[in-house]
């Protein structure tokens, strides 16, 4: 406990300089613009702040960067509450209680639940990491290549099992990430691979670039290619933004619930905020007395989700500082930004740079308390936002697309890239199949690799290795008994209940 104390004063210390405030301000407030902005979402906006980073200093950029991350599930509420249209994906399940809410003239008790709920989730999963944190840095240290490598396995079969729709077209965006994650030159013996005699292609594909154009550019064209809805802006005035003792006692349960869940899903591999507020919402419909409420302005069905999408965003951070290994794309472009900074993602940070570590854990309590600050007030300027005509959004976006890839190696070859990537992810959507899992199996297929080669090296060949060393066998059982539970028809019933959008 006495080394939690000392290891959070560093943090505060580091937290509360001019430098790391300003720059957790400028994270939370463009977090919470994208959150407002359809079209947009953290893992574009952080694709293409990525290369404006190189020149911060680490510490900065990360707490930005995850400020962005976090501060998007505080903006796409409030647009989802007010004009039922939600900025992100987390959003979707608040919008369905919220914006009846609002239609009866409740917009400001949903409002101050979920600012409230948020806050409070954000609290707690802060504390968890806090307090995770050095107990999983310590395991890491032990593991070993044979561990790594089924750690990996484990994380990539768990985000099949979570993904959302089809399991067979996860396992297909799996593999296809963990194939193109092969293209460039094999360290061990020097031979290119699929490159196709491409130079370009012989250190690989630059994941910014495919990150920029899968969820920038891809996203983009979508927008592009159905007709533009029309947004009506909310035009009553907002009231009742202090809940009364009824309603806090109302909105206690699920915002507990909501934390629990989303601080759990959160550290799972394709994991996250959204999955984390759909299966809040099916928790809360579940435990409600009067279920028939959901759907017709229920505060829980503000409450839980929103708490929970919240506790989700920023637990995945865990296994992301203390092994790392992405829980979800943001995170793979934070062990990006981190790698662009010369820094080793793993469990060495918190010893090698106890600053970076515990200076980004305090800051994420800092900017839950500067959302709940910046968003009640700023409600009115957020939704006018919305009256601005895409058609003027989506050039400044390509711009910054294009200019965020082609900094990254002053290459114009990744701005081919972004754009054969924008086409694929707009072909993914369209195909209704997820990125997430496609974009873990491209970072994650070289590591993959290169413990897999260690381990043999071990072994001198020999596979047992992998289920000789306890803690590599349990995490490929719990990998193996992921899949074979999904296999059984009442279980992925279940699954595919929980991840249904209502």
């Amino acid at each position: 406990m006495t080394d939690l104390f000392m290891n959070l004063e560093i943090g505060f210390l580091t937290a509360v300089s001019a430098n790391a405030l300003l720059y957790c301000f400028i994270g939370c407030l463009l977090g919470t613009l994208i959150g407002v902005l359809p079209g947009l979402g953290p893992s574009a906006t952080i694709a293409m702040l990525l290369p404006i980073t190189f020149g911060l200093d680490p510490t900065a950029s990360l707490i930005m960067l995850a400020g962005i991350y976090y501060g998007a599930q505080y903006g796409g509420s409030t647009t989802a509450i007010l004009v039922n249209l939600p900025g992100e994906a987390s959003s979707v399940v608040t919008a369905i209680d919220g914006y009846q809410m609002a239609r009866q003239g409740r917009a400001g008790l949903a409002l101050i639940t979920a600012a409230l709920g948020s806050f409070f989730a954000g609290t707690v999963a802060t504390l968890l990491i806090a307090t995770m944190a050095p107990s999983l840095a310590k395991a890491a240290l032990q593991f070993g290549a044979p561990e790594y490598f089924s750690l990996m396995v484990l994380g990539l079969v768990v985000s099949v099992v979570l993904a959302h729709g089809s399991l067979i077209k996860a396992l297909a965006m799996i593999c296809l990430g963990l194939l193109l994650g092969l293209i460039g030159t094999d360290v061990t013996s020097g031979t290119e691979r699929l490159t196709f005699r491409i130079f370009e292609l012989s250190d690989g594909l630059d994941i910014v670039a495919v990150a920029i154009g899968l969820f920038g550019l891809g996203e983009i064209i979508l927008n592009l290619s159905v007709e533009a809805e029309k947004r009506t802006a909310f035009a009553k005035a907002i009231t009742g933004l202090l809940p009364t003792r009824k309603d806090l006692k109302q909105i206690f349960g699920p915002v507990v619930r909501g934390t629990a869940v989303g601080s759990a899903l959160g550290i799972l591999p394709g994991g996250g905020a959204m999955l984390a507020s759909f299966v809040s919402y099916a928790v809360e419909k579940k435990v409600s007395r009067e279920p028939e409420r959901f759907g017709k302005g229920a505060i829980e069905g503000v409450a839980g989700p929103e708490s929970a999408n919240n506790a989700g965003s920023q637990t995945s951070f865990v296994p992301m500082l203390t092994l790392g290994i992405p829980s979800n794309v943001v995170m793979a472009l934070m062990i990006g930004a981190m790698i662009i900074h010369g820094i080793q993602p793993g469990p060495s940070v918190m010893t090698d740079q106890p600053e970076l570590f515990w200076g980004l854990i305090v800051s994420m309590w800092i900017g839950n308390l500067m959302l709940v600050i910046l968003n009640l007030p700023l409600i009115g300027l957020w939704v006018r936002l919305l009256t601005i005509p895409y058609r003027f959004l989506f050039p400044a976006i390509m711009v910054f697309c294009c200019i965020g890839a082609f900094s990254m190696n002053n290459s114009s070859f990744d701005i081919y890239v972004v754009v054969v990537f924008g086409f694929l992810g707009y072909l993914f959507k369209k195909l209704d199949c997820e990125a997430a899992p496609f974009i873990l199996g491209l970072i994650l297929g070289p590591m993959i690799e290169e413990y897999l080669r260690r381990s043999m090296l071990l072994s001198r060949g020999d596979p047992t290795i992998f289920i000789s060393r306890p803690m590599s066998a349990v995490m490929l059982g719990l990998a193996a008994i992921a899949i074979l539970s999904v296999a059984i028809p009442a279980v992925r019933r279940a699954r595919d209940d929980a991840l249904l959008e209502e």
